[in-house]
């Protein structure tokens, strides 16, 4: 396992960088994430929040047992891939929801910046590739 990924415990655990009626400037903060993985919990909101995750490459098959998971791309190419559905390729501005409790890994293809919005402290369940992938 990559140890620049958090484990489900940190992820779960991570509390917002910023506060209500906070003003965050998404382009400067992407360009300060310099590490090769970057995800963190920007800004809380009924109970759940926006994260923002700066990587390439891939990152680990999961899923989410009870929430949905919005992704929006601000930069770059992000591919989706699920265990039991197509994969799904978004670009700048485009955006898509996995539904809770569906098995999927993301892949950056160069520099990516996506949004994603989720319940707060969402529970993550890291599994292993999918028969035959």
């Amino acid at each position: 396992m990559n140890s620049d990924f958090p484990s489900a415990e940190e992820y779960a655990s991570e509390k917002a960088r910023f506060g209500a009626l906070d003003v965050l400037d998404i382009q400067a903060l992407q360009r300060e994430a310099t590490a090769p993985y970057s995800n963190q919990v920007m800004l809380d909101f009924n109970g759940n929040c926006m994260r923002m995750a700066v990587f390439k490459g891939d990152y680990r098959w999961h899923m989410h047992p009870s929430s949905d998971e919005i992704f929006l791309v601000v930069e770059g190419e992000l591919h989706i891939e699920f265990d039991a559905a197509p994969e799904r390729v978004l670009r700048p501005w485009q955006a898509i929801t996995v539904p809770a409790g569906t098995v999927h890994r993301t892949r950056a293809v160069g520099r990516t910046v996506n949004l994603t919005f989720e319940q707060q402290a969402a529970e993550t369940v890291f599994v292993g590739p999918p028969a035959g992938g």
